[in-house]
């Protein structure tokens, strides 16, 4: 799916704060370079990613989809005093890229790369969550979210990406593709969950913040 700014999306970007250079940059290779540019998160998605990390100040956070590494970049933004952000991707060959970036913009011993699937990682990362942003293979979101929820810490974030879909969602039925039907059931699975409350925000193809409780 591709995504083109109109007149208000456009406001939106000029009034969400100055892209830092090292993330304008990045995100200007990315369109040249990659087929997919655009999984890129962009710049309004990314104050609100850097703004939501900078009011849980974590400690520990997690992003489960590294791509080109610009949301890992502004999710650091908000990590406390000696807070790690671990980033899990199974794609290896623009990990060398999202490496050059953490170094660039200094954050480079602070955002621990892994590639593999982040089923097999997760577990193998000590300690309770503060922050975990979802956004990769959207067939294991319901997955990747009992591999968390009982090790966020209390009013930790869980965010997932993509919820909307591209509107196909609102329609997810039987007929509907995979992705589409987890994508779907992802959402009713944390509004029923007890243990966290949720809103969906429409901002781009949409996400789902949840707080632990």
């Amino acid at each position: 799916m591709t995504f083109n700014m109109n007149e208000t999306e456009r406001y939106a970007h000029a009034h969400s704060g100055i892209e830092a250079p090292h993330l304008a940059e990045l995100a200007a290779e990315t369109r040249a370079t990659s087929e997919v540019a655009h999984m890129l998160c962009g710049h309004v998605q990314g104050r609100l990613l850097s703004l939501l990390s900078q009011l849980v100040k974590p400690a520990l956070a997690l992003e489960i989809g590294t791509f080109t590494g610009y949301s890992a970049l502004c999710l650091a933004e908000g990590l406390a005093q000696g807070g790690i952000l671990h980033t899990i991707d199974i794609h290896a060959p623009v990990a060398a890229m999202a490496d050059r970036y953490f170094r660039k913009a200094g954050l480079h011993d602070r955002i621990h790369q892994h590639i593999g699937p982040a089923a097999e990682v997760i577990p193998r990362i000590e300690g309770r969550f503060d922050l975990v942003l979802i956004d990769a293979d959207k067939s294991n979101y319901p997955r990747y979210f009992d591999l968390v929820i009982d090790r966020m810490a209390t009013g930790g974030l869980i965010i997932a990406d993509n919820v909307l879909w591209g509107g196909k969602v609102v329609q997810a039925g039987a007929s509907a593709d995979a992705d589409t039907r987890a994508l779907a059931g992802y959402a009713d699975l944390v509004n029923a969950d007890p243990r966290v409350e949720s809103v969906l925000l429409p901002l781009r193809d949409g996400l789902l913040v949840s707080r632990r409780k």
